[in-house]
């Protein structure tokens, strides 16, 4: 497959700005050239103040998902929903957490794709069904859902939204079989990473793929169950973590307690390794890894790998932040707040020109002159995409006076889509597809540029303690070995899909 290769300099200023704002869903047309956030489930079960304990975990997991965010609730007979556009903040206040009444509920935040942010494709998404109601919310991406929404649609099913999620509930609602048994038929005709939750009026089910590809932990405050994209959601609600959700593992609660079973198999352990790397909060928990360490690891063993001769290392914030100070303990080299963080860079109304798109890194990242200037500065970030945000970032420290800049990414080189619920763009734009590390250096205007080994991340992250292959990590992205088929006669899609 040949690729027309074109620089930065080369590319039209691409015209995706569709919705109300410009830097909202996905696509080329972002300001910031970095992978998207994935979505995040929070769930509660038999608790009597479930909605605000999901408020509460929604804001904890707001960095997985800023387009939208609902919450929906039982009582044991009714639903009560709500839903909005926005932060988990500005979607909900006190007098709308007060009228979701009940002691169960299921909540989402939500990354959009593709500039599709629209309000009914918002989670948790509500349905009549035919034993009452059906509420669904999920973290991930049905490789194969545009042939089953295909097949559905053939035999008479109608969609309401666009979202993979909507899928699942046809699928159930298909079923001759009671709730419980036709959600785990429907399971098994998925393919992909997904972590699901779904309620009806009496009972809430918990279910991820059979490979693990998304997380999903589950706590316990005082009788009552909870569970969430991570563990961080947990903690702030003060709840004792107790397990990670096993692949293919299926979980039933309802009046007679928790029933723990399967609709499959687990199959190669696979969780997504961009977990560990970016997206995950550093004081969320993984499989028994802690984020924070695990970065932290990730930049001793860059060190090791990739040490250059230099006066300072600083991380770009906030990801590789963790791995920028374990470079630095390794090597003996100081480490440096070089790069700040603007945190209120939401999204704007107003487009950029071009020129402003450029520096358009300057509304989200300075860098200080007093500390780089005249220095060697060893710069750590977590990924290369597209290469435009990492020479943006590279220039900025020249034009504060660094005196050289070498870049050491914690990742290997990110080459391929994610068909599992990360956002990415196509092939043909990963900067690491076609070209080599001394072209990308070139390109990103550093002095050296080093990427972390795949066996380096994986001891890193302990997998090569855990015996599974590849540490039980998905490592497609870089690597191109997909855990499930990704191509179903040119149905597939990458990104999210909920």
């Amino acid at each position: 497959m040949s690729y027309e290769i074109k620089t930065g300099k080369e590319q039209a200023d691409p015209i995706l700005w569709t919705g109300d704002y410009y830097n909202e869903g996905t696509g080329s047309g972002d300001i910031f050239d970095t992978l998207k956030e994935e979505c995040g489930v929070f769930g509660v079960f038999g608790h009597p103040e479930a909605s605000s304990m999901s408020y509460y975990g929604l804001h904890a997991l707001q960095h997985r998902g800023e387009e939208s965010a609902g919450i929906c609730v039982a009582d044991g007979r009714d639903f009560n929903y709500h839903r909005g556009m926005g932060l988990v903040k500005e979607v909900f206040d006190k007098d709308k957490i007060a009228s979701l009444i009940g002691d169960m509920s299921i909540g989402h935040v939500r990354y959009s794709t593709s500039g599709d942010s629209r309000l009914t494709n918002a989670q948790p998404l509500v349905f009549k069904y035919r034993d009452g109601d059906l509420a669904i919310a999920t973290n991930g991406n049905i490789v194969n859902e545009p042939l089953i929404r295909k097949q559905l649609e053939q035999n008479g099913s109608i969609f309401q939204t666009t979202s993979d999620t909507e899928v699942l509930a046809h699928l159930i609602a298909r079923s001759q079989k009671d709730f419980v048994e036709a959600t785990k038929d429907a399971l098994r005709q998925l393919v992909g990473g997904f972590a699901f939750l779904l309620m009806t009026n009496d009972k809430l089910l918990v279910a991820t793929d059979s490979h693990g590809l998304r997380p999903l932990v589950m706590g316990r405050v005082g009788e009552a169950y909870v569970f969430a994209s991570e563990s961080c959601a947990l903690e702030v609600i003060g709840a004792k973590i107790i397990r990670d959700i096993e692949p293919g593992e299926v979980l039933v609660l309802d009046k007679d307690g928790l029933l723990e079973d399967r609709f499959t198999e687990p199959k190669r352990k696979a969780l997504c390794a961009m977990e560990y790397i970016y997206f995950a909060r550093p004081d969320s928990d993984m499989n028994g890894s802690n984020l924070h360490s695990a970065r932290k690891r990730m930049g001793s063993r860059m060190a090791i790998e990739a040490f250059v001769d230099a006066d300072l290392v600083t991380g770009v914030p906030d990801s590789s932040i963790s791995a920028a100070i374990g470079y630095a303990e390794q090597t003996g080299i100081p480490y440096e707040l070089g790069l700040i963080k603007n945190k209120y860079t939401g999204r704007t109304f107003i487009q950029p020109s071009q020129e402003l798109r450029e520096q358009g890194v300057k509304m989200k990242l300075s860098a200080v002159r007093s500390v780089v200037e005249g220095q060697r500065v060893v710069m750590i970030d977590d990924s290369i995409v597209r290469g435009t945000t990492s020479r943006r970032i590279v220039n900025l420290l020249r034009e504060a006076g660094a005196a050289e800049v070498h870049v050491r990414i914690t990742s290997p080189p990110f080459k391929n889509p994610c068909f599992y619920g990360i956002d990415t763009p196509d092939r043909r734009e990963l900067i690491a597809s076609y070209q080599t590390i001394e072209e990308m250096c070139l390109e990103i205007n550093a002095d050296s540029l080093a990427f972390l080994s795949p066996d380096g991340l994986i001891t890193s992250i302990g997998g090569h303690n855990s015996g599974d292959y590849k540490g039980g990590l998905c490592l497609s992205c870089f690597d191109n070995d997909y855990p499930t088929q990704v191509d179903f006669g040119g149905e597939e899609k990458d990104g999210c899909g909920c």
